[in-house]
């Protein structure tokens, strides 16, 4: 069990595991951290994404659409495939560590 804790934060988890489920606006990545009840301003947030971006954890681009006669430029998002390695290696390394923890406690009882 590897013992060195995941490149990746929790907020950045929490994202790129709501894009298994394919392609999301940032708007609705939003929502999902909201969701559990982490609010960020709209700058800290495309922060974030542009660091899981340069990172090639994600890519993003620009969609355009017509909202209320308005034109909207709305920012989308996919995961790449290294992005599934890192979301992966963190859920493994998590549920790693709570096996442990479990093993653990199990011993220290009995």
């Amino acid at each position: 069990m590897s013992k060195r804790l995941p490149s990746i934060t929790h907020l950045q988890f929490l994202v790129l595991e709501a894009l298994t489920d394919g392609e999301q606006a940032g708007r609705t990545l939003r929502g999902v951290l909201a969701d559990y009840g982490l609010r960020h301003s709209a700058p800290a947030f495309y922060q974030m994404m542009a660091r899981l971006e340069e990172a090639a954890l994600v890519t993003g681009e620009y969609t355009g659409k017509v909202i209320r006669g308005q034109h909207v430029k709305e920012r989308h998002y996919v995961l790449t495939r290294a992005g599934k390695r890192a979301l992966s290696s963190t859920r493994t390394f998590y549920m790693n560590h709570l096996a442990a923890s479990r093993r653990a406690r199990k011993s220290s009882h009995a």
